[in-house]
Formats: structure tokens, sequence, C-alpha cells
């Protein structure tokens, strides 16, 4: 269940609230299908990894954000999964105020809209949020004949209002999001850090997804670049256990958030 791991970052004393919003676990090998498992985690499908996928949605004083929009399934009630995490938690998704994307993958695009079961038109799934997003990922992603990519589920962006196309390769947004490309995992990979009143989360989506990745000398076969990847990590475990960061995780199965001290 959901609220088995949700989160709450010290809310007697900060504002910020950080939730995972698990879609659960899955296997996935090199044909880049993601699938549902449930199992003993040593009894996975041969060459295969086991990964959670889990977004995050953050509340602010001011924002609703949602980091990355997992796969974009539907649950057997006919809702949106994300949307149904949503709710689960108390939050309406049509309060969405910002969807900040790490990178245009699948398994963290595919709820940026969705396929209606019934109608069978395509639909922005936070039509009231801006959606943050770099403009060469969005490119790439468009041309690239790779399986990590499925260019219907993101090209309704390109006829939607509320998207601010990211060019630059680091930045803010109003004041609260900073950003910074990493590449790493994928070409134009960037990860983001929320900061407000003294407190920073982290969200390092690909490059950082694991708690046990940050502490291990760990290069990823998976990654554009395992071994700048794994120097992120080591410069962001680091920096993070100085300055006291919330960490989020997208595929970490046991520990979707921690709290450096």
């Amino acid at each position: 269940m959901l609220t088995d791991k949700w989160y709450c970052v010290n809310p007697y004393f900060y504002p910020m609230r950080i939730y995972p919003l698990s879609e659960g676990n899955f296997s996935i090998d090199s044909t880049k299908v993601f699938i549902p498992f449930d199992g003993d985690i040593q009894n996975r499908p041969p060459g295969s990894i086991l990964v959670q996928v889990q977004p995050f949605v953050v509340v602010t004083e001011k924002d609703i954000i949602l980091l990355d929009t997992g796969l974009g399934y539907f649950n057997n009630q006919d809702i949106l999964q994300i949307h149904a995490n949503l709710m689960a938690i108390g939050i309406d998704p049509s309060s969405v105020t910002k969807v900040f994307m790490s990178h245009l993958h699948k398994d963290h695009s595919g709820g940026i809209s969705y396929l209606h079961p019934q109608h069978q038109e395509r639909f922005i799934s936070f039509p009231y949020a801006t959606y943050y997003i770099q403009k060469n990922e969005y490119d790439l992603a468009l041309q690239s004949k790779s399986a990590s990519y499925i260019s219907e589920q993101i090209q309704i962006l390109e006829a939607f209002s509320k998207v601010q196309w990211l060019t630059q390769e680091e930045g803010v947004i109003d004041n609260l999001i900073h950003y910074k490309i990493t590449g790493g995992h994928s070409l134009y990979h960037q990860v983001c850090w929320i900061k407000e009143q003294g407190d920073i989360l982290f969200f390092g989506a690909d490059v950082a997804p694991q708690l046990q990745q940050m502490k291990s000398r760990f290069v990823a076969k998976y990654d554009l670049d395992g071994k700048l990847s794994m120097e992120w990590r080591q410069q962001w475990w680091e920096k993070g256990q100085q300055e006291n960061w919330n960490f989020a995780f997208y595929h970490d199965i046991k520990v979707p958030t921690y709290k450096a001290m």
C-alpha cells in the first residue's frame, strides 16, 4: 500500500513534505519491458534487474510539485495509477502546479499524458500544471529508435500551452527548484534540488536511483556513462551528508526517501 511507504519530511519544523507515489515493483531486462513482479527478489527472471517505479509529489508552501510521472498505466478501476496514488494521500491531481521531468524514458514519462480507455483520445494528465522539460531531451526522445522512449506519450506537449522548455544546462525555477543537466544515465538527464526554508530535497532520478548505489562505487551497465554517474553519486552523497539533504530514490524497492544527518 502507498501509505506504508510515504514519508513526511520533518512536518513539525518545515512546510515542505514529500510523498512517494509507488506504482509497484517491476523486473526489466534488455528488452526494456517493465513486467510487474511480486515474487522473491532472488527468483526474478534471469538477466533482469528488479526496480521500484515511484514518482514523488512534493508539497511546499505555494506549490504541489510532481517529480516525474511514472509508467502511465491504469488500475483495475480505470483510473490512471498516478492519479489514484495522489488521491490516496488526499491530493487532487488537478491541484498539481508543477511537473518536473528528469528525462523522458518511458518509466518516468508515461504519465505525462494518457489514452482514454473508452474514447481512445489522448489527454494531458495534469492540465493545470506547468511542465518543465529539457528541450534537447524532448527532441532526442522523438528522434530516438530506443525502446526506452515512446513518442506517442509525449508528443502532446507540443500542443500544450503550459510547457516551459528548459534550454540551459542549469538554472532555477521560481527561486525554488534548482536543476542541472548531469548526463550519465542518458545524454540530457537532469536532477533537481528543491530548497525551502533551509530544507533541501534532492531528486537524482536515474543517476541516483537507489540508496545503496550512493554508498558504493557502483558502475551500472544500463547507464550511458556509468563512471560519470558513479562520480556524481559520490559528490552528492558527500555534500548531502554535510548539508542534511533529503534524498528521493525513484527505483529503490525498500528505501524511497532518506534523511542525511
